[in-house]
């Protein structure tokens, strides 16, 4: 006969899909204000980094969750 313990029981999988959805949402805001100080960007800054404005509005429209 086998005993079940609490241990045995518990889903340890739950603490990754926990631990990959942080990370996820770190990514989305990371990317979300990046894209929003790019957008803040000068001219002269642009210029220094080696972006157009054309790059940084196609970059800046897109939505938080695509890289």
């Amino acid at each position: 006969m086998s005993t079940l313990t609490h241990e045995s029981m518990i889903n340890h999988h739950q603490s990754g899909i926990f631990a990959r959805t942080l990370e996820t949402l770190r990514i989305w805001h990371k990317r979300q204000r990046d894209r929003r100080v790019l957008a803040q960007l000068s001219a002269r800054d642009l210029h220094d980094v080696g972006l157009s404005w054309s790059d940084i509005v196609y970059e800046a429209e897109k939505p938080f969750w695509r890289a």
